[in-house]
């Protein structure tokens, strides 16, 4: 059984670009899907390239805190990719857009590295395994005249930590998104 499918993160979003007529809930879209691509691929150019320099990413399960500043949001994200934390997908089932903003609700699933968790204090058995991080999310994405994305603002129900140890993840039930090589 599949745990955690990259490409189920932005299979919503493909889905109302193909619908969607408004050119600005496009562009919106278009910088959603290459935002969640990039984060996926580990993109850092593409990724930055849907980020303002005026970005303030702010997460209310840990009190609104978060990086302000483009700068700041990259640093965020070499740090996540560091941590190996970046085999995740959010699962969505609501995504509701407008010209400022976006909201993707669903479950987030993340295969957290086990050598990880055990530097954040969680006992788990094998250092070298991935174990499921699942909680339900809902994340508000704020855009700028420019169609940048000014704010992350995440919301989570739930710990998805608790319990993380006894959720080791088999390695075959990890589907990563893969982009394709663009010929040159």
């Amino acid at each position: 059984m599949v745990s955690i499918d990259q490409h189920r993160t932005w299979q919503k979003v493909e889905q109302r670009l193909a619908v969607e007529t408004d050119p600005i809930l496009r562009r919106n879209l278009q910088t959603l899907l290459q935002h969640m691509k990039a984060e996926a691929a580990l993109d850092m150019d593409k990724l930055m390239a849907t980020v303002s320099k005026n970005a303030r990413y702010q997460n209310f399960a840990q009190g609104g805190t978060g990086p302000v500043g483009k700068a700041a949001v990259q640093t965020f994200y070499e740090d996540f990719a560091a941590s190996g934390a970046h085999k995740l997908e959010l699962d969505l089932d609501r995504l509701i857009v407008d010209k400022h903003c976006i909201l993707t609700e669903g479950v987030m699933r993340i295969a957290w590295p086990g050598k990880t968790l055990l530097e954040m204090g969680f006992k788990v058995d094998n250092p070298a395994a991935d174990y499921l991080f699942e909680a339900r999310t809902a994340i508000l994405w704020p855009i700028d005249e420019d169609g940048l994305f000014i704010g992350e603002d995440s919301y989570v129900a739930g710990d998805g930590f608790e319990g993380i140890a006894g959720r080791e993840i088999d390695p075959d039930d990890v589907v990563l998104y893969r982009p394709q090589a663009v010929a040159t």
